[in-house]
């Protein structure tokens, strides 16, 4: 997957729907506020959720760290939503598509049985699913849509990736060496792609030193329930 789009997706497939409830009672508490925006022990718990099931491992499996940053991308979320909101559904036929992609990566999934309960395991139901998804990619649109405009990639910053990455690359990993014009597009776009990514890093960074934000949390490992 692209970089940014890896990005994004992280960002606004987890958390952009209420999950039905993990087993266990969530005792719930403010772990976060966005201007004005209350974030819940439920929500975090539900995006770590939802993040593992994206990911394939068990919701437990998460340390400390990656519980925080799963709070920083929730926070993340809520700032995007505050600047970009959809205005129309995203096709079903791409909705589709993402499912697929998704349920490739649970191997107990060849089955429709063995899909439902991947899916049960983390709280989630097919439409809960799709909901989720679909949210996302056009919210991801939406974004890309904002930032892609501003990206200009010349041919001299192609001819240094090729000269100073590409080529260095493939002699150290004993490839076949390939010709710039064979490779041109695919470098472009992913200059492209990275610089998409640092200006959405850019554009949350801002809104971030902008915004009123409060994370009450004591501890990132406490799984209260």
């Amino acid at each position: 997957m692209r970089i940014w789009k890896h990005f994004v997706l992280w960002l606004f497939f987890c958390g952009s729907a209420p999950l039905a409830a993990p087993a266990g009672q969530i005792v719930d508490r403010m772990v976060g506020n966005v201007n004005g925006h209350v974030l819940l022990q439920s929500d975090w718990e539900e995006e770590l959720s939802f993040e593992a099931f994206l990911d394939a491992r068990s919701p437990d499996s998460f340390s400390p760290e990656e519980r925080k940053a799963a709070l920083d991308r929730l926070i993340d979320q809520e700032l995007l939503r505050e600047e970009v909101r959809p205005s129309e559904e995203t096709p079903a036929d791409q909705i589709a598509a993402r499912v697929a992609e998704v349920r490739k990566l649970h191997p107990e999934a060849v089955t429709d049985e063995g899909w439902r309960s991947a899916l049960q395991h983390c709280g989630l139901t097919q439409p809960e699913l799709e909901k989720r998804l679909g949210e996302g990619i056009q919210l991801m649109r939406l974004v890309e849509a904002r930032l892609r405009p501003s990206i200009q990639i010349d041919q001299k910053a192609v001819e240094s990736y090729y000269q100073d990455q590409l080529i260095p690359g493939l002699k150290k990993s004993g490839s076949r060496e390939v010709a710039l014009p064979e490779v041109f597009g695919h470098i472009r776009d992913l200059l492209a792609e990275q610089r998409l990514n640092q200006l959405l890093h850019g554009w949350l960074a801002s809104l971030r030193s902008t915004s009123r934000i409060q994370t009450p949390v004591a501890s990132f490992g406490d799984q209260t329930r």
